[in-house]
């Protein structure tokens, strides 16, 4: 399997914060509250200074835009965006469903993304134009075709709830063969390997989804906000689909007007 220097830097990445996460995993740690009131703790801050490390190392004209440690030169040609533990709250109950989300960004356009889960043993990844990847082995959507054949999984909706969509929402999961709540980045690894077909997020960031996002394209599903668009910096809610016409099924569905 070929691999280009920027994925050689994220697999060293995700390494280095592996170990770090690992350790706070087995040890525990305090956790404190943001100003949006999320948790973060020791594990984060370390685990993404870790991955800031590998990274300027290799590649110290890159941009940084990080969940705990923040942007820098986020103007530049080249911007990595890191998540160190997507899943913070997870992580603090023991509970394995977190995951390492890193991507790369080229002009405002994800060329690569890895999200590694280390206490669930899976790593998926993947390269503009080089195929997606899970545990080393190719993966691959499914050609499920039509709402009613299709498994749909949820993920944070609270924004959806409180607006006029909801019921919409609700009409697209009568429809649907099977309905669940894989949540964070396992519905997109499942997604990316032809467990279900389409993911619904309406509360979201693009660090949450950034690296998802080139992992499902990369496997042949469509990756987009719900309203349709591209992925950008100021993301806040993701659709993704094994096709372009589940994808289009949603959307016309939903017909998504974000929340003021």
């Amino acid at each position: 399997m070929t691999t280009s220097p920027f994925m050689d830097a994220a697999q060293a990445a995700a390494d280095a914060a592996a170990d770090v996460i690992r350790h706070y995993y087995k040890a525990g740690v305090a956790v404190e509250l943001k100003a949006d009131a999320t948790p973060v703790t020791r594990a984060d801050v370390e685990s993404e200074q870790a991955i800031r490390e590998v990274i300027r190392e290799r590649f110290p004209d890159h941009g940084f835009f990080g969940e705990e440690t923040g942007q820098s030169d986020i103007d530049a040609e080249y911007v990595w965006l890191i998540d160190p533990i997507d899943g913070t709250k997870s992580f603090v109950r023991r509970y394995p469903f977190f995951s390492t989300q890193i991507a790369l960004m080229r002009r405002g356009e994800l060329i690569l993304g890895l999200s590694n889960a280390p206490m669930f043993d899976q790593r998926a990844w993947a390269e503009t134009g080089s195929g997606a990847f899970l545990n080393g082995n190719p993966i691959r959507v499914a050609d499920t075709v039509g709402l009613e054949a299709a498994t749909l999984s949820t993920g944070n909706l609270k924004s959806l709830a409180l607006s006029p969509q909801w019921a919409a929402l609700g009409a697209i999961v009568a429809r649907v063969n099977r309905i669940r709540g894989y949540g964070d980045f396992y519905h997109y690894h499942l997604l990316a390997q032809g467990s279900i077909d389409v993911v619904v997020e309406s509360d979201a960031n693009i660090l949450d989804v950034a690296a998802l996002a080139v992992i499902v394209r990369e496997a042949g599903g469509m990756f987009t906000d719900l309203s349709g668009n591209a992925l950008t910096l100021h993301t806040r809610d993701a659709l993704a689909a094994a096709s372009p016409e589940l994808h289009a099924e949603v959307r016309k569905g939903l017909d998504w007007v974000p929340p003021a």
